[in-house]
């Protein structure tokens, strides 16, 4: 017996009738022969984590545009830590991890640069319109080694398109991780913005702090072992009230005085007003656009738009920048 079934049986023995078995997953949009080691959403996993795009993520910003100090989160770090969460929870519900961790690590590889500022910036110059989860299934599907895409399973491009509040993922591996992402920068943008000295612990709302605890490692674990303990043993993904209510006024919190700052957000609108100048560069000229962006136009039929949208949200904040400065800089002149 291979080693794939081996693992493939150990799932129908240990894991939760709830569970997402890699031997039902609905597969691939090209069928491919299995591996003789890894399950398929193992695999799944393994090409999120050595694609292009995921490492693009590590200068991409969360919250905090450009942070000085060596300990701000990345989007990466806001990968790893949804993608720890979500493995804790789902190795306690006895749901796959394989593919709870494939969805995860994968959730946000279409973030533009500059986080949700690129985003709005894109959004609102893009005919077509932007938003990144739709660009993350893209980007697995289309736009990933040189347009073959990683051709991943259904259950992992479901999980990753649906990961946002207004929509909700086929499995419970996908919810747990739609759930993870909140609790995830929730607890660490409050890290951040205490760490930035724009908040204090004595700013939090006493009654959230009751709730959900004194510091932000405490109310990390509250949330995960909350949703756990009313997770277990059904067909669902939730918290209890109580938490669900005092998690949400945290986030609350979050948007009055963090999200909107103007301390924190002071940059954003150069960051957006450098991303629109992009797209707008690239939509006039467009053959300048690396040949592996130009090609969707003349061989997947895609608009001169989404082509530079596509371009566009692949920079890094620092190719950003470095890109927008010397389209757009004075250069010193020498003979």
């Amino acid at each position: 017996m291979l080693i794939r079934e081996l693992v493939e049986q150990h799932e129908k023995d240990y894991l939760s009738p709830f569970a997402t078995l890699s031997v039902n997953s609905k597969g691939r949009d090209v069928a491919e022969e299995e591996c003789d080691i890894r399950p398929v959403f193992q695999r799944d996993r393994d090409r999120i984590l050595h694609c292009s795009s995921f490492r693009r993520l590590k200068d991409k910003t969360q919250v905090f545009l450009t942070p000085e100090g060596d300990h701000y989160r990345t989007r990466l770090t806001h990968t790893l830590e949804v993608s720890q969460n979500a493995r804790t929870i789902a190795k306690a519900l006895r749901l796959n991890e394989d593919l709870t961790e494939a969805i995860a690590l994968g959730h946000d590889l279409g973030h533009t640069p500059f986080g949700h500022a690129g985003e709005r910036a894109l959004n609102s110059c893009c005919m077509e319109g932007f938003k990144h989860n739709e660009q993350s299934k893209r980007l697995v599907e289309v736009l990933e080694k040189n347009g073959k895409g990683l051709n991943l399973t259904f259950e992992v491009r479901d999980g990753i398109l649906n990961h946002q509040t207004h929509s909700m993922p086929s499995t419970l591996e996908g919810k747990v991780v739609r759930l993870s992402d909140k609790i995830a920068y929730i607890h660490h943008d409050m890290d951040d913005a205490i760490r930035a000295g724009v908040l204090t612990e004595e700013d939090i709302p006493r009654e959230i702090r009751n709730t959900l605890g004194m510091t932000t490692t405490r109310r990390l674990d509250t949330m995960i072992h909350d949703v756990i303990t009313n997770s277990s043993g059904i067909d669902e993904i939730k918290m209890s009230d109580e938490i669900h209510e005092a998690m949400m006024a945290l986030r609350s919190f979050m948007f009055d005085n963090v999200y909107t700052n103007p301390i924190v957000k002071k940059e954003e609108e150069k960051a957006e007003r450098l991303v629109e100048n992009l797209y707008e560069y690239y939509l006039r000229k467009y053959q300048k656009i690396p040949m592996e962006y130009q090609w969707l136009m003349t061989e997947h039929g895609d608009t001169k738009d989404r082509v530079v949208c596509d371009y566009v949200s692949s920079m890094s904040d620092r190719f950003a920048i470095s890109v927008f400065e010397n389209l757009y800089m004075p250069k010193s002149w020498a003979y």
